[in-house]
């Protein structure tokens, strides 16, 4: 005969790993506004009282750091489904941004000083260590097959990759720029920085302007 026991055991496990999520979901939320959000101010936004939040996670900390593990296992699921090999390297590059602006727009609490504060001292780049591993591959990949400038040390590229992110992230926070113009700006802004000559995937992506010369000769592409 069944044991009665078990479909209650059940219950309590679906609704303990339906209030887990709640309360992390909330706190994806409610950190990308509002850095300094309470304990109280997630359990509010997640539909459940503090005591549920305690239950799952003991303090405010432990908290924060489920949602950096949580958002890094979703990066890392998404990038990798990349194939970055295959295509020529600007245009696996075009795949990297809009897929990295994807997760951004979705979940802006990546750029969050909440994350930052996380883990005071730890190195911006070992933050992103995700992002920036598959971004140094590529670039790298680029660099030898001349399509990537090789003018910059790939750690200032990379970092600089990373920064422009987070000021495209700023300007949508403030209400600047729109998710697409910010997103647009983003592309465009690295394309720009790593081509070594803007090609077919860079023309499609970034608006054609007009560059002023240096006085006394021709553009330093030029020479």
């Amino acid at each position: 005969m069944a044991d009665p026991e078990v479909p209650r055991v059940r219950k309590r496990r679906t609704d303990a790993e339906r209030s887990r999520a709640a309360v992390l979901d909330a706190a994806i939320a409610l950190l990308a506004r509002r850095t300094d959000a309470s304990v109280e101010d997630i359990a509010a936004a997640a539909g459940v009282v503090r005591q549920t939040v305690y239950a799952h996670f003991p303090s405010r900390s432990v908290l924060v750091d489920a949602v950096i593990e949580h958002l890094t296992a979703e990066t890392t699921t998404r990038l990798e489904a990349l194939d970055l090999t295959t295509p020529p390297p600007d245009e696996a590059l075009q795949q990297w941004l809009e897929a990295t602006w994807s997760l951004i727009e979705r979940y802006p609490v990546l750029l969050s000083p909440a994350i930052a504060e996380a883990a005071p001292a730890t190195d911006e780049l070992e933050r992103h260590e995700t992002v920036t591993t598959q971004l140094a591959e590529l670039l790298r990949r680029g660099r030898r097959t001349g399509v990537f400038d090789k003018s910059w040390p790939e750690s200032w590229m990379v970092a600089t990759v990373i920064a422009l992110g987070h000021a495209a992230a700023q300007q949508v926070a403030t209400g600047r720029m729109s998710g697409h113009e910010a997103g647009a700006a983003y592309r465009g802004g690295v394309m720009r920085l790593l081509l070594t000559r803007p090609g077919p995937s860079a023309s499609r992506h970034v608006p054609a302007a007009e560059e002023e010369e240096p006085s006394g000769g021709k553009r330093e592409a030029d020479q």
